[in-house]
């Protein structure tokens, strides 16, 4: 998180000169002008601001951003974000990922960016397919999804992206779609938690895994597939007249007819983002059993961040001590070297 700053730009200060080279009609276009819209908007600054990414067709991202970037190697954006967020705290880092880059060869180091809180936001193109390789399924791959490494059809059960995120410790957890107008907002969340902030957002591949997204995102089906989240609001859904309940009893959401709007007496539930176990239930709502989509951010409770605290710790311990280059190379176990050699 940044605070504001006096510095006004415009969305099209953060592009680039270089060709967006994207399948035409791929989702990552609108999560690009929609970082490039957001940006101005919280009052960043190009100078101040790095995106981080590893291996993938989303990681050509910090190409196509007016800022400093690093295009790193598979998996391990989030070690290289940690080592310049912890070179310079004031750093605005984002970390440019996918479903595959950062659940499958990257898990690990996902995990540790996330449970450590290191101050930046993780952005998670989520489209449940390996685009770049040329449609392998990959870790969010649904069962029976077929591929060039799974023609009969997938038998692997997919990871859920933010139930990975809550389980290894983050303290912000969100969801957005690619083409959503509501995705600024959700960026702008992000940006002003202090701490690790991951976002999913589902970008629809065109090529390998079109319309994956559809039950929920298709225009007929949105406005009972999708809730759209609020702190201190209350969920409704298809148009205010569904919302989630909690049965006491099974402790489960269900879900509600809302009738003239009275969504009290349904017993609609209000949202509560610092509440990680309906934060959990929500991701867990299953849309093919006619659940919609938890949206927006559904866990949001900040703690101290992980760089904030090394520098704190390192100035503690440096606190009346003099630098003495000297002392610390001769301390411990130390020995001269003979300038003779001794006889034998």
């Amino acid at each position: 998180m940044n605070e504001m700053t006096s510095v006004k730009t415009t969305a099209k200060d953060w592009e680039t000169d270089q060709e967006v080279r994207w399948c035409p009609g791929c989702g990552d276009y609108a999560i690009l002008k929609a970082v490039q819209r957001t940006l101005p908007d919280i009052g960043a600054r190009p100078e101040n601001t790095v995106f981080v990414s590893g291996i993938g067709c989303s990681s050509r991202f910090p190409y196509y951003m007016e800022t400093y970037g690093f295009h790193t190697i598979h998996g391990r954006a989030p070690a290289i974000a940690t080592g310049v967020k912890l070179a310079n705290p004031d750093l605005d880092v984002w970390v440019i990922t996918g479903d595959g880059d950062a659940l499958s060869i990257g898990g690990n180091h996902t995990m540790h960016l996330l449970r450590r809180n290191l101050d930046c936001q993780i952005l998670l193109f989520n489209n449940e397919i390996y685009g770049l390789t040329k449609g392998q399924y990959s870790p969010t791959s649904r069962v029976g999804t077929r591929s060039p490494s799974t023609p009969f059809g997938s038998v692997d059960r997919p990871a859920s992206p933010c139930s990975f995120a809550l389980g290894s410790g983050a303290r912000f957890v969100a969801r957005g779609i690619d083409v959503h107008k509501n995705l600024p907002a959700v960026l702008k969340a992000a940006y002003y938690h202090k701490g690790a902030s991951f976002i999913e957002i589902f970008q629809n591949c065109i090529v390998y895994n079109d319309d994956v997204f559809a039950p929920f995102t298709a225009k007929p089906n949105a406005a009972a597939g999708q809730v759209w989240l609020e702190d201190g609001q209350p969920m409704l859904f298809a148009g205010g007249t569904r919302g989630l309940t909690l049965d006491p009893k099974a402790l489960r959401l269900e879900m509600v007819d809302v009738v003239d709007g009275d969504w009290q007496a349904a017993g609609v539930i209000v949202h509560d983002q610092t509440n990680k176990g309906i934060a959990q239930m929500l991701i867990d709502m299953d849309n093919s059993a006619g659940f919609p989509v938890a949206l927006g951010v559904i866990f949001d409770h900040p703690r101290p961040s992980y760089e904030r605290e090394v520098v704190a710790q390192n100035e503690a311990a440096a606190k009346g001590k003099a630098p003495d280059l000297q002392k610390l190379v001769a301390q411990g176990q130390t020995w001269m070297v003979d300038k003779e050699p001794r006889a034998e």
